[in-house]
């Protein structure tokens, strides 16, 4: 298999046009076409079906495309880390889901890296069924993944058929946050009845592997509130919160810095009962790097401050 024919494909794939393809490679089409043509062949699949919209990616394709930007990224770190007989290259990279007291620990591991040290971090908010995943097949090194206790046996099991090394970080439970102009902002304590009238933010991808979207929903999510608004991104979910005082969110503990900065409060609610884990995991032959363990001390530090 040629690599370059990797990259050719990436491009295709990238414009949705043999032509467009073409021009931004510097090279003939019908070279193009035939590189493709050949790629397909070694490997004994399809890579591109040829429609009116143009060169679109089949099943085999997509997942072709993955290796391939995966393998890319790794020539081109092993390019660098020879470049100029340099060969120290530090790299740190986690998936996790979407926390505060996760995204304090990153920023103060990012004040920890002394000039003159080439590194690189990789932090990646995402679902525990692709956190697993990039750990398993990606190039992520370490994630920490979320989920209710009572799905405790079933994480565990699967842990161990995949090989994975899991480490219990902390366990907590969700809390209410909120615009400090709610009109509930005001009480000392909110239940499920009271949220009825107003507009949840919430994360749009929760997922337990064994369970389909609609029954995670159902089992993670309160049913008496009409109104959701599904964001994927945490800084959305705060700028909505901080615009629109009938909005309110079931979020993991809060720097008090952050809820200031947005404009929000924590409220207590009594019928939240359920507990949530968040679990590091990573494969069980690999060994933590120096950057790996100053991660973990800043966790621990950013846990033990937040989530009480």
């Amino acid at each position: 298999m040629n690599i370059l024919y990797l990259k050719y494909a990436i491009e295709v794939a990238k414009t949705g046009s043999i032509i467009k393809a073409a021009e931004r490679l510097y090279m003939a089409q019908p070279n193009l076409s035939r590189a493709i043509k050949e790629l397909e062949g070694s490997l004994g699949i399809t890579i591109f079906e040829r429609t009116g919209r143009g060169m679109i990616p089949t099943p085999d394709g997509e997942k072709l495309l993955q290796y391939a930007e995966r393998i890319l990224m790794q020539v081109d770190e092993v390019e660098n880390m020879f470049k100029d007989g340099h060969t120290e290259n530090r790299r740190f990279s986690i998936s996790v889901p979407r926390a505060s007291y996760i995204a304090h620990a990153i920023a103060q591991l990012s004040k920890r890296i002394e000039p003159g040290h080439k590194t690189e971090i990789v932090y990646k908010e995402t679902n525990s069924s692709r956190a697993i995943n990039n750990v398993l097949h990606a190039d992520y090194k370490l994630s920490i993944i979320r989920y209710a206790a009572k799905h405790d046996a079933y994480f565990k099991e699967m842990f161990e058929e995949k090989g994975l090394v899991s480490e219990l970080i902390t366990e907590f439970k969700y809390k209410l946050v909120m615009n400090e102009k709610h009109p509930l902002a005001e009480r000392d304590t909110v239940y499920f009845s009271d949220l009825e009238p107003y507009i949840e933010i919430a994360h749009a991808d929760p997922f337990v592997p064994s369970l389909s979207l609609a029954e995670v929903r159902k089992s993670e999510l309160p049913d008496n509130t009409e109104r959701r608004i599904f964001v994927f991104e945490r800084a959305s979910q705060f700028e909505l919160l901080a615009e629109n005082p009938d909005t309110f969110m079931w979020v993991s503990p809060m720097p008090d810095g952050l809820l200031e900065r947005y404009g929000l409060v924590h409220k207590k609610c009594p019928d939240n009962k359920k507990i949530y884990r968040d679990v590091l995991i990573y494969k069980k032959d690999y060994k933590l790097t120096e950057l790996d363990r100053m991660f973990i001390e800043e966790l621990t530090a950013a846990k033990n401050r937040y989530v009480k």
